[in-house]
């Protein structure tokens, strides 16, 4: 692979990620600026309070450090609302002031610290401080910054400023104990300029990743080699390319996507078991890769639809990417056919494991509609079984998919662990095992090719088991005296 694309590809997706992000935050908070509006607040369900004390307060507030902006942006950066009220409509107090002011007044006065509230099931904690004076009433006192007394709902709205500060909450005549109901709002006047912020740049962000993700995908995709067509056979190591005397008519042979992978005779007892460390190196590289051919599967669906052709570097990127998936899943855990470390590239090489496509000259205008979400629908319970995960589609534009994994049964992983416990104490792979893993493995990636656009031909309903696929049976050629496929003999 040429470095330049790649580049491309690895910046383009991390923009991409990082645009989208900001523009799901921005999102998030315009929604939220609409939903505050001009004289809303974000309120919390009203609680009840009690104290045998003489007031109720809370922990302290702050230290804040910043408060509302100077002119021209004149906007609060938060500011709260508290509604009290008191039981049978007693008149009560409610104020904040700073702190300390309230620790001097509150001295040697018993009073409740409401130290948190816990909403399912509602409990309030509390802590009491001891005292032994009665304090003068609240509203008489001249240190509160906003204050409220009377009968039934007293309110106050507070623009957060720096320091540190108190809530308290009283009878109005200052007597005890205290019952009161309590609600708290809370409102933002930076919420509308972040959402635009953070809109502006997530957008132009996103934009900017998406264009070099295509510009990486189309440039690796023209650089590398096309996929072989019917003109050519997927090569067995060693130079065997199919098995002498095969009948072309063979179910599957005339499928347009083949699947191959040899079995290595000495594959080891216990590499299995820190594969999936050697592998990391492959999951980073192919997250990008992946959505690489997620973005340019997105584009080529357009193409599709409006001309009826593939973009042919975009295909050629595509089946690269799955060629390079199959090859690592190959010597992981889908197959553990294999200990040769797989290579960094998009290209066909001598791997024992090896996926083509071949190129469609035309494509349907209309399936590219209904094709990877529709009528794809019976294969993904299949895939669901072979997976154990849940496949899902993005219906944004024309076309687009992605996969999302879920816990559940895998037919494909069990049978890979069998063959893997086997193999442990045995040293022997079984091979109707890795057959029928190699078939299921055939099947999960005709459905892709199938979603991801690349051709217009159902996948069959059918497990074509071995090494090799039968499109590669048909299309090889014998020579006089060419050896079979390489076979472990089990």
């Amino acid at each position: 692979m040429k470095p330049g694309p790649l580049i491309m590809l690895l910046i383009g997706t991390m923009l991409a990620l990082i645009g989208f992000g900001l523009t799901a935050t921005g999102t998030v908070a315009a929604v939220a600026a609409g939903v505050q509006g001009e004289s809303g607040y974000f309120s919390t369900r009203t609680v009840p309070l009690v104290a045998n004390s003489y007031a109720l307060t809370s922990t302290p507030i702050g230290p804040v450090t910043t408060t509302g902006t100077t002119p021209p942006l004149n906007m609060d950066i938060a500011r709260i609302r508290l509604v009290a009220t008191g039981a049978n409509d007693d008149p009560v107090f409610i104020g904040i002031a700073p702190q300390a002011n309230v620790n001097s007044y509150l001295a040697n006065v018993a009073h409740t610290d409401v130290r948190g509230i816990e909403s399912t099931p509602f409990r309030a904690r509390y802590g009491e401080i001891a005292g032994s004076d009665r304090p003068e009433p609240p509203a008489e006192q001249d240190f509160w910054t906003v204050s409220a007394a009377g009968p039934g709902s007293q309110e106050i709205t507070w623009p957060v400023q720096p320091g540190s500060w108190a809530v308290v909450v009283m009878n109005e005549d200052g007597s005890s104990p205290v019952a009161v109901q309590v609600s708290a709002g809370v409102r933002s006047g930076l919420l509308a300029p972040a959402a635009i912020t953070l809109l502006l740049i997530g957008i132009l962000t996103l934009v900017v990743g998406l264009v070099l993700v295509i510009l990486g995908v189309i440039g690796l995709g023209r650089n590398g080699p096309a996929p072989s067509g019917r003109s050519g056979a997927t090569p067995a190591p060693g130079g065997a390319t199919g098995q002498p005397g095969a009948d072309p008519d063979r179910p599957g042979a005339d499928y347009p996507a083949r699947l191959n992978g040899w079995l290595d005779p000495g594959v080891s007892r216990a590499l299995w078991l820190v594969k999936w460390i050697l592998v990391i190196p492959h999951v980073i590289v192919l997250f990008f890769l992946w959505f690489g051919l997620w973005l340019g599967t997105i584009v080529a669906g357009f193409a599709i639809l409006l001309t009826g052709r593939y973009p042919r570097s975009i295909f050629n990127y595509s089946v690269g990417v799955l060629r390079w998936n199959w090859r690592v899943s190959f010597y992981s855990y889908s197959a553990l056919g294999t200990d040769r470390y797989p290579p960094f590239t998009l290209a066909a090489t001598d791997y024992p494991a090896d996926l083509e496509v071949d190129y469609p000259e035309r494509l349907s205008h209309g399936l590219v509609l209904v094709k990877w979400w529709l009528l794809v629908i019976p294969h993904l319970f299949i895939v669901a079984i072979i997976t154990g995960g849940s496949w899902g589609w993005t219906a944004s534009g024309s076309n687009g998919w992605t996969t999302a994994s879920s816990t559940g049964f895998s037919l494909l992983g069990i049978l890979v662990l069998i063959g893997a416990v086997i193999l442990l104490f045995s040293g022997r792979y079984r091979r109707g095992i890795f057959d029928l893993v190699l078939g299921l493995n055939r099947w999960l990636y005709r459905v892709i090719v199938y979603v991801a656009l690349m051709r217009d031909e159902y996948p069959p309903f059918r497990l074509d088991q071995g090494p090799i696929d039968p499109g590669s049976i048909a299309m090889a050629v014998p020579a006089p005296g060419a050896p079979a496929a390489p076979h472990d003999g089990r």
